[in-house]
């Protein structure tokens, strides 16, 4: 991969690397790159299980990775943003 490719592709599943307690998220959920803004960045929809969007955010790649064959699935809860506030 050269400095001018991005680092991924639309649909791709990443997970992301820090906590964003505004959006109801923390590190290590998995999301899908909808869009992909160069290299810098990308955009990732984050869904709960039942299909209802829970956060739709614009984030460097460096705030998310790729998934990986040995990442294990896990289920919490999650608490709405207007839970949380």
């Amino acid at each position: 991969m050269t400095p001018s490719t991005p680092a991924f592709r639309e649909l791709d599943s990443v997970v992301l690397r820090r906590d964003l307690p505004d959006a109801g998220l923390r590190a290590g959920d998995v999301g899908t790159v909808v869009l992909v803004y160069g290299v810098d960045a990308v955009e990732v929809e984050f869904v709960t299980h039942a299909g209802r969007t829970q956060a739709l955010r614009t984030l460097a790649v460096s705030e998310v990775r790729p998934l990986a064959d040995d990442d294990l699935p896990a289920v919490r809860p999650v608490r709405s943003v207007s839970d949380a506030a």
